[in-house]
């Protein structure tokens, strides 16, 4: 309802006109304020979207395209990566460390050999028939780390038994002296016996 003051020379003001522009003018505010919040969140939407289809891009297997079961999928695929990170780690660990242990060893043998040299010891290999199938042994060898054990192992896999053992290091060379005997019986010359220590020594 609108009110109006006239004046002694009869012209009148309506009040209600200025208040309905006023109401218009609020309408009008919350329409633009509703608008940008719709267009905000068309944003966000859309900005959460790409990043989806980017991480969707990135994960090999999708099993489903539904928002949740892409971030699932990542989520096991990260998994997976970081336990192959760990493995791979493991692994370099292991091979650094058997790097450090070949080269260890590797200065040890060279540290033999030339205390060997030094001293004028060489290398040998003597055996003496006793019998058939036994034999009496001397061996100089370099000084390296399970060189009698796989000595032994080497020989008792073609057939021979080590006895009477005797082992002995000095000067970067082991000495060994023992009685070897052919556990099947067979007969064995004493040079071929000794081309056999000699080629097993080679690969020690």
């Amino acid at each position: 309802m609108e009110y109006a003051d006239c004046a002694p020379d009869g012209s009148c003001v309506s009040e209600g006109a200025g208040s309905g522009k006023g109401r218009m003018r609020m309408r009008g505010q919350e329409r633009e304020y509703k608008s940008k919040n719709l267009q905000a969140e068309r944003r966000r939407r859309q900005k959460l979207s790409d990043r989806l289809l980017a991480l969707r891009a990135l994960v090999p297997i999708i099993t489903n395209m539904n928002k949740a079961t892409i971030i699932e999928d990542a989520i096991t695929y990260i998994k997976e990566l970081q336990k192959n990170v760990k493995d791979l780690s493991d692994q370099l660990l292991e091979m650094e460390a058997s790097s450090e242990e070949e080269a260890k060893q590797r200065s040890e043998t060279i540290d033999a050999a030339e205390e060997m040299n030094k001293c004028g010891i060489e290398e040998d290999v003597e055996v003496t028939n006793i019998d058939g199938n036994k034999f009496w042994l001397k061996i100089v060898i370099q000084k390296k780390r399970s060189s009698f054990t796989k000595l032994v192992e080497a020989m008792n896999f073609l057939g021979f038994e080590f006895t009477d053992t005797s082992v002995t290091t000095s000067k970067g060379a082991i000495l060994i002296t023992a009685c070897v005997e052919g556990i099947y019986g067979e007969t064995f010359a004493a040079a071929e016996t000794r081309e056999l220590l000699q080629e097993i020594i080679k690969g020690i």
